[in-house]
């Protein structure tokens, strides 16, 4: 049991640790965007590479915010009903939406990342919706890694669900 509970929290611990590097890209909007706003209003000279830039930045502390999210249970949820159940209830709810749909979708969204990411590094796949065409292979590597967190991330909720129904408390 207590390899099983450090396993947990070193699955927690890599959620914390995602979000604590993602979090570090707002400064890289803010000052991208601020920057590009600047060029582009008073100096009548827009730059090539801060579209990209912002997309991916901003699509490195979304992916990477996913497991964070989970792991504090701040995702969306349709709580008309789950707000009402008992709170083993709730973890058996839980347990059967992870494996109907959580498992299977996050599954096939890992294998399809990584495939992207693979075919992004061997091809020098690069980024297409503006002039600078910034390399795309790092971008779905950091994709890839997300999804893998949140997979994790689900692993670990989903045995301390099952905990929680089998044993009528908390794993840790």
């Amino acid at each position: 049991m207590a390899i099983l509970k450090k396993l947990l929290r070193g699955i927690d611990f890599i959620s914390i640790l995602a979000v604590s590097w993602a979090k570090w890209f707002a400064w890289l909007l803010v000052l991208v965007g601020a920057y590009d706003t600047i060029m582009r209003h008073f100096f009548n000279a827009p730059t090539i590479w801060a579209y990209d830039t912002l997309c991916m930045a901003g699509g490195v502390m979304y992916v990477m915010g996913w497991p964070y999210d989970y792991l504090h249970n701040y995702h969306t949820r349709v709580d008309v009903f789950y707000n009402n159940f008992s709170k083993r209830n709730k973890a058996l709810t839980n347990i059967i939406f992870s494996i109907i749909l959580f498992f299977p979708l996050m599954g096939a969204l890992l294998k399809i990342s990584i495939t992207w990411a693979i075919r992004a590094w061997r091809i020098n796949e690069t980024m297409i919706s503006t002039f600078w065409y910034p390399p795309a292979a790092p971008y779905r590597t950091v994709f890839a890694l997300g999804i893998l967190f949140l997979l994790l991330q689900g692993i670990a909720n989903f045995i301390r669900d099952l905990y929680f129904v089998i044993r009528g408390e908390p794993i840790d």
